[in-house]
């Protein structure tokens, strides 16, 4: 029999060596010998979770610092919140066994959020039972999370304001750079305010007119973009490019827009607060933020009467409905086509 010795300096609470206590065991024995003297809870599935991600080695790294390879930053962050703030309270001490599909949806109906957070949670603990029965906590077997509906996760909250090209020429007149450049950037290409803050000078060719977008900032902290496909050659139109050389002067690399104080990403909240709120209230543009000129684009190339496969491949989407894939992928060319009506659509506006 062996021995097992805690010290209530490394673990200073009953849960947290019950814990411990529950990881040996199930690494000396099966898993069936393991169920069968403690009961696994979604506790001890939490914390394996949260080591196996190195979650919190990401949540702290400093903006700067090289990202830890694994889940995003964001992504980190949020699931530590949800863990803490919600799902451990309510139901860590829950043997996993007994967590049954109307009482996580009667708990989800309770909670005071929005339908997307809901499901963002009930997504969350769908994915900590998979990793449950993968790690022989419990028998395999339909996710029993799978019988919980969390209902209007799909359904706007609010509907993002319609920008037209002349109140774009309006805004842009009453903003400073760098805000007027980084605005431009995102009405001209429609990328991610997070992927625009990011950009580098040497992914940008202007000889060629295209832009490789491959890096995202979020809080300081440069790390993958949003989705595989959200990688990808960006066109620029001539009209766009002469804004950025004017932008650029003689830089050959570095940031596009690093910050003056830091030399490191600008942080989007700020930018948004101090510029963008204060020039959309001037012009009736009401909750003025970043993506709303993602949103105009995408609205613009509508106007443009672009196909829909192009505009899936120009807004870097990874998923489309059904409909839209069968168009097929689309060249530069249609993209660049697309992309320049957009454009001179906004930069030539009355």
């Amino acid at each position: 029999m062996r021995q097992i010795t805690l010290s209530t300096k490394d673990y200073p609470t009953e849960a947290k060596a019950l814990i411990h206590l529950q990881e040996h065991v199930l690494r000396i024995n099966s898993s069936k010998v393991f169920r069968a003297h403690i009961v696994p809870t979604l506790g001890l599935a939490i914390d394996r979770f949260v080591k196996e991600e190195q979650i919190e080695e990401i949540v702290k790294t400093k903006p700067g610092e090289a990202a830890i390879e694994g889940l995003a930053f964001t992504t980190a962050t949020g699931y530590r919140y949800f863990f803490n703030k919600h799902i451990r309270p309510k139901w860590g001490n829950t043997p996993l066994e007994e967590l049954k599909p109307l009482a996580v949806t009667e708990w989800l109906k309770s909670l005071p959020l929005a339908p997307k957070t809901r499901g963002h949670i009930r997504g969350l603990l769908h994915l900590l039972l998979e990793r449950a029965m993968l790690w022989g906590l419990m028998d395999v077997q339909r996710n029993p999370i799978e019988l919980v509906v969390v209902k209007g996760v799909s359904r706007r909250q609010k509907r993002p304001y319609p920008l037209t090209p002349a109140q774009f020429q309006q805004l842009i007149a009453k903003l400073d750079d760098p805000c007027r450049t980084i605005v431009i950037t995102a009405m001209c290409t429609g990328l991610r305010i997070s992927e625009i803050l990011a950009l580098r000078i040497e992914s940008i060719d202007l000889s060629n007119s295209v832009m490789l977008v491959r890096q995202g900032v979020v809080h300081g902290r440069v790390g993958k973009v949003k989705t595989e496909a959200s990688q990808d050659e960006v066109p620029l139109d001539s009209a766009f490019v002469a804004v950025l050389k004017a932008w650029m002067g003689d830089r050959t690399e570095g940031l596009l827009f690093p910050s003056p104080k830091t030399g490191l990403c600008y942080h989007a909240a700020p930018l948004q607060q101090k510029y963008l709120l204060p020039a959309g209230k001037e012009l009736g543009i009401p909750r003025l933020g970043f993506h709303a000129f993602r949103h105009a684009y995408r609205a613009l190339l509508d106007e443009t009467g672009a196909p829909i496969g192009v505009q899936q491949k120009l807004m870097r989407h990874a998923n489309v409905a059904t409909t839209m894939n069968i168009y097929g992928s689309s060249t530069i060319a249609a993209k660049r086509n697309a992309n320049s009506k957009v454009v001179q659509m906004v930069l030539t506006a009355a």
